[in-house]
């Protein structure tokens, strides 16, 4: 996570430098910064915690628009809004609502639609389904599958769930006090640790094939 918030540049790094589509973004100003960010958004944890409760939907998820070089009129961005919406698979009616009249899962589709309201390159998504119920966390993982085929968006997970990295990532990084210490495509990484930091969270992972099998056999 500390990671993640020095990419978003919300946090300011000790060392090292960090380039995003060929701009370097550490060291940079607040108006250097402001074209990277069109191109960055991020996904939160919480839900919950993700929204002002007392702005609607229509200006929570519009809030990234400032970002854009030229800020759509009031018309427009409802219609962006309504669109976004649509995309997370909620209805242009929600954009006059609270955050306290949804579900925990579509709060947090109300998060990924202000992600993806500004067609960015990136979206960070820090732990995005570890707050949900496991049935939610299938919808949302896949509402993230279908918008990366249809928006070619780049997605960079932050888990400790490995049957979450399986199910959402090409690549996995591996991290251990602050380093990378593993890297390599998902299903090799993961069926083939060789760090001790990687062969730790895949011990640790439940096997989900060998609880099934026991529930099996414990219903005779």
């Amino acid at each position: 996570s500390t990671l993640a918030r020095m990419i978003l540049a919300l946090d300011k790094s000790t060392s090292g430098t960090i380039r995003f589509c060929d701009e370097t973004i550490t060291g940079s100003s607040e108006a250097e910064l402001k074209p990277v960010r069109r191109d960055m958004q991020v996904v939160f944890q919480d839900p919950y915690g993700s929204f002002d409760p007392r702005q609607k939907v229509e200006k929570l998820v519009a809030e990234p628009l400032h970002v854009l070089a030229k800020k759509p009129a009031n018309a427009e961005r409802r219609e962006l809004v309504a669109h976004a919406l649509h995309e997370v698979g909620l209805g242009p009616r929600d954009m006059d609502k609270y955050p306290h009249e949804f579900s925990g899962g579509q709060r947090q589709r109300l998060s990924i639609a202000r992600a993806i309201i500004t067609r960015p390159k990136l979206v960070v998504a820090d732990e995005p389904v570890s707050a949900l119920d496991v049935s939610i966390r299938a919808q949302i993982l896949d509402l993230f599958a279908e918008l990366n085929q249809k928006l070619g968006i780049a997605y960079l997970f932050i888990t400790h769930d490995l049957t979450v990295a399986r199910a959402i990532t090409d690549e996995v990084l591996v991290m251990h006090e602050g380093r990378i210490v593993e890297r390599g495509k998902t299903g090799a990484v993961l069926d083939n640790p060789q760090s001790d930091a990687a062969k730790a969270l895949v011990k640790a992972a439940p096997d989900l094939h060998q609880a099934i099998a026991r529930r099996l056999q414990e219903q005779g």
